[in-house]
């Protein structure tokens, strides 16, 4: 007979859901954990970060092997051929095994598992409203872990066929021959890399006179001008009015950002990469009194805890980056909290990663973001044209920055665009949570030849002695 009575019950098994109801059962919780999808893992999971990185690592090795540059490393090939069908079965595959390894866990852990769509009916009562297992559940704590769904602009509908989001990017059986990208932030231009790697002209359209917004400038200026080596084109300062699907494509209309003449823009697929929405609609959320914010996520307190007693929420329905990382953070902060025990997240550590090639990684704050606040800076910089490592991969592009307080050496900000940047960086993000000084970088001694001797490069760079340029 199914437990209707829990501790804590979980909405969403996403990576904040599922790692926060693994440990509220590491502290002794009694947990359910409700997903209305089939499988475990949330969008992360299923359609969002694992499938693209699957598809990331898949195009990128196409594109280095139909574009020849193995015969350098003597590496002979015949004809490259793209088998899409196979590639989309493989990632497929990936999130398969990830998703069952959840399943795994919860069942190692003795998490109650159930499936349908939830509603909120008050503190401690939940209903599930449809799906395999309906009918009402009572807790002494609930945590909302929903996550977010894909925007879309006013005037454009999203079919999945034709005008996709991020989803249908990830599912196209054929390979488009043009492909227009609305909006140039991560996602965008992850999944336009991907699609521009594997045959397909790219164009990326951006309201904004730059990508990447809110990403420190200098990284996003080289990642364009990669980018356009790589085939992507750019047009920027310009907005989409509009985009129609019809039997041959999409057909945009754009203007200029500050206004003017209208042009139009054919298409085999629009990708609308706009942004993300919290996932709150249906929990009953106005009916039960929960505080919302002016940006429509759910208000909480230091504890993730809601307007209303014992119901908290992490992740993407609350303030923060809509990371898959810090929805991780917040779950384990929030239910160690519960459960008496210390809880904390840094969110100034937390790392922002775009898994295009080469990859960009940020940490901590921005030179635009030192500049407005007037903190006074030391800035060091090293490219990895001047690292071993780096030039006996073939991935020489980019650089690693580092931005110190001019005064206590205290590091600020670490960005870094080059290959592999995204593990790279986490060497900053431990020293940066015990407020190292790019003093305390340049005197440890790193391995060689190692992508990281740029990392110590640039801390030495700090204060002008780096030793390799």
């Amino acid at each position: 007979m199914q437990n209707n009575s829990f501790d804590l019950i979980i909405i969403g098994a996403g990576p904040g859901g599922y790692v926060g109801a693994i440990r509220a059962s590491q502290l002794g919780m009694n947990v359910a954990c409700i997903e209305k999808r089939p499988t475990l893992g949330g969008t992360c999971l299923n359609v969002g970060c694992i499938p693209s990185k699957a598809l990331l690592n898949a195009s990128e090795h196409f594109a280095s092997a139909a574009s020849g540059t193995l015969g350098k490393l003597g590496i002979s090939l015949g004809s490259v051929a793209l088998d899409l069908k196979q590639m989309m079965q493989s990632k497929s595959d990936i999130v398969d095994t990830l998703t069952g390894g959840i399943d795994f866990l919860f069942k190692k852990n003795k998490i109650t598992r159930l499936e349908g769509s939830a509603t909120i009916t008050g503190a401690g009562s939940v209903t599930i409203v449809d799906g395999k297992d309906k009918g009402d559940y009572k807790a002494g704590k609930i945590m909302i872990a929903t996550g977010s769904h894909p925007s879309s602009l006013p005037g454009i509908t999203i079919d999945e066929k034709h005008i996709v989001s991020s989803t249908g990017a990830l599912s196209l059986e054929t390979l488009p021959k043009k492909m227009v990208v609305i909006g140039a932030g991560y996602i965008g231009l992850e999944l336009g890399t991907v699609w521009a790697r594997l045959g397909a002209e790219v164009e990326v359209i951006e309201f904004l006179p730059r990508i990447l917004p809110g990403m420190d400038a200098e990284i996003a200026k080289k990642f364009m001008t990669i980018a356009k080596k790589q085939g992507l084109k750019f047009r920027l300062n310009t907005a989409v009015k509009s985009a129609k699907a019809g039997k041959n494509g999409v057909s945009l209309t754009v203007t200029p950002a500050n206004g003017g003449d209208e042009e139009t823009i054919k298409a085999d697929i629009a990708l609308v990469s706009v942004g993300r929405h919290p996932a709150t609609d249906g929990l009953g959320l106005e009916k039960i009194g929960v505080t919302m914010t002016p940006r429509g996520r759910i208000a909480v307190d230091a504890r993730f805890e809601t307007s209303i007693d014992d119901i908290y929420a992490i992740g993407d329905v609350i303030d923060g980056p809509m990371l898959a990382h810090k929805a991780e953070e917040d779950a384990v902060a929030a239910v160690e909290m519960m459960a008496g025990k210390p809880g904390h997240v840094d969110y100034d550590l937390v790392p922002g990663i775009v898994y295009t090639a080469p990859e960009i990684a940020t940490l901590g704050k921005s030179e635009e973001a030192l500049t407005e606040a007037g903190v006074d800076f030391a800035k060091g910089v090293f490219p990895f044209s001047a690292n071993s490592r780096a030039r006996a991969q073939g991935h020489s592009d980019g650089f690693v920055k580092i931005l110190a307080c001019a005064k206590t050496d205290k590091v600020l900000g670490v960005h870094i665009i080059g290959h592999e940047a995204g593990t790279v960086i986490h060497e900053c993000a431990t020293a940066m949570a015990f407020g190292a000084s790019a003093e305390d970088i340049a005197r440890t001694c790193h391995g060689h030849p190692t992508l990281n001797e740029a990392v110590k490069e640039a801390a030495l760079a700090v204060d002008g002695r780096a030793i390799h340029i």
